[in-house]
């Protein structure tokens, strides 16, 4: 489900294609860097005492564990 309109999609889709390879890396490093700065800003209104070490600790497991727990090893959660 989207909540973008076919218009928009095709505008954006237009976009995409035009770019570079370089300008669409750099488009997604910048998504993923969003994204991280997102995440961090939420553990830190639900964990105000953390300090930074500790939230690049739990974005981190955020990143590499799975639902489960399999994954990079990792320290146990702060919790």
């Amino acid at each position: 489900m989207s909540d973008t309109s076919l218009a928009a999609e095709a505008l954006q889709a237009r976009i995409h294609r035009g770019l570079t390879g370089v300008e669409r890396l750099q488009l997604a490093f910048d998504m993923s860097e969003w994204a991280r700065e997102l995440c961090v800003a939420r553990l830190r209104r639900m964990h105000p005492e953390w300090t930074d070490r500790d939230l690049k600790r739990e974005l981190m497991r955020y990143a590499f564990l799975s639902d489960d727990g399999t994954g990079a090893e990792l320290p146990p959660p702060l919790r």
